[in-house]
């Protein structure tokens, strides 16, 4: 049975992408994938749906929400190009615990349960990388846990601006950009007030730690130096 959405909950923690180029080795399943194009706010499956594919991002972003029993919604993740999800199917997960959503126009790739695990024994150097981007995500949970326990809502924010603009993938570069986001998306993704979010949102605009022009362009280096290593 699905679950029906009705208000919403804070967000618990924001996902980093995965390992790059798992899905460049995908091409060799020549049997079970299907490449899917999104629009903008599609639904790829609901909670309480049957689970039966992973899927790997080629373009675009995803959001991952799970609903209460109550009807209160919490966004879990929000993944970008490489990022996978709906991957419980593979060790024995039936019924979907959350929804998929993407958040613009996305390319994904769609692997049924069985090609995938196929594939997994087969080439072994697919294993090791999916291996190594579930042990990637793991310790990021670790972290998104830790800092939810630990930091004010200024560094959460700070580490969720950081993560949307992927800046582990830019370690050289000084600024990265972002696809612009209400302030009330990210109130849920930090947990705290819209309010609180325009506050930090401003105060980080004016120490010029972040930038707008129809993109929110994060000065990374400067935002991690100033904010997170205060």
């Amino acid at each position: 049975m699905k679950a029906i959405k009705t208000k919403k909950a804070v967000v618990r923690q924001v996902e980093s992408d995965a390992i790059p180029y798992v899905t460049d080795m995908l091409e060799k399943i020549n049997g079970g994938k299907t490449t899917l194009q999104l629009e903008k706010n599609a639904t790829i499956f609901s909670q309480g749906d049957v689970a039966e594919a992973i899927y790997f991002i080629q373009t675009g972003k995803v959001k991952i929400t799970v609903v209460s029993s109550v009807g209160k919604e919490a966004v879990l993740a929000v993944l970008g190009i490489h990022g996978f999800f709906g991957e419980g199917c593979l060790v024995g997960q039936t019924i979907r615990v959350s929804t998929a959503t993407a958040m613009q126009s996305t390319t994904l790739f769609r692997v049924d349960r069985r090609a995938m695990l196929q594939a997994l024994h087969a080439q072994p150097e697919l294993s090791e990388r999916f291996t190594a981007s579930l042990l990637a995500r793991n310790i990021d949970l670790e972290e998104d846990l830790c800092d939810q326990l630990f930091n004010h809502s200024e560094k959460r924010l700070a580490r969720v601006l950081l993560k949307l603009a992927r800046f582990g993938e830019h370690d050289t570069m000084p600024s990265a950009k972002m696809p612009r986001m209400s302030h009330e998306a990210l109130a849920e993704m930090v947990g705290t007030t819209r309010s609180r979010i325009t506050h930090f949102m401003n105060k980080f605009r004016a120490l010029g730690l972040i930038d707008y022009n129809g993109e929110i362009t994060v000065r990374a280096e400067l935002l991690t130096d100033v904010v997170l290593h205060d």
